[in-house]
């Protein structure tokens, strides 16, 4: 990091960081009114900062293991002003658990690490856990939001989406899995993606 991104960190990270109810086995939110949602590995934090930007009536809960994608969160919230975001830097297992039931109206995994290998496909965060413990602190009706530019894992998701059976999925054709929402921005890992000929697929699930 850059000297000035220490000094954010040092400064600006602590009165975000949501480490110290990580480290107590307390909820870390508690003390917050209104909706809240979460994005489990924000990357370069552009749509984490966008949403948060966009809604402020919000609260946004960001958990990325990185320190540079945390620094980039810190400084957009410096840059911006923004009053409605906190973060962990860490592994979002470690959030959901302290989460209480029905306490997030949307979540976001939005392109994570697609473990091409078959032997490693295992390690995708989509998983029957990982979509229980999601089913269980999402709102009646909250949505999950779930993006990624691999065929493989967009069927391996919608899979495990089917088999739990607690989330629906409305849709009425391609266009609403094939092109980005207005209110889903895009980000540099995306553009990425098109320019070496791959297409986004987006998805939003409802909790029943």
């Amino acid at each position: 990091m850059s000297p000035a991104q220490k000094a954010l960190m040092e400064n600006e990270f602590p009165r975000l960081d949501i480490v110290p109810y990580i480290k107590a086995g307390k909820n870390p939110i508690a003390d917050i009114k209104g909706d809240i949602w979460l994005e489990i590995g924000f990357g370069g934090a552009e749509h984490l900062l966008w949403q948060a930007e966009h809604n402020p009536n919000v609260t946004l809960l960001g958990v990325e293991p990185f320190l540079n994608g945390v620094a980039k969160a810190v400084r957009g919230v410096s840059d911006k002003g923004l009053s409605n975001i906190r973060l962990h830097r860490g592994d979002a297992r470690d959030v959901l658990a302290l989460l209480p039931d029905n306490s997030v109206s949307c979540v976001f995994v939005l392109f994570p690490d697609p473990w091409h290998k078959a032997r490693h496909n295992k390690r995708r965060i989509i998983n029957e856990d990982f979509l229980e413990v999601l089913h269980r602190v999402i709102v009646p009706g909250g949505r999950f939001r779930f993006g990624s530019d691999i065929i493989d894992y967009v069927d391996w998701t919608l899979t495990r989406i089917k088999r739990h059976g607690g989330f629906d999925w409305p849709v009425t054709g391609q266009e609403n899995w094939r092109i980005r929402p207005d209110d889903w921005p895009s980000t540099r890992y995306l553009e990425k993606a098109l320019r070496e000929g791959r297409h986004g697929h987006f998805f939003e699930f409802v909790t029943r």
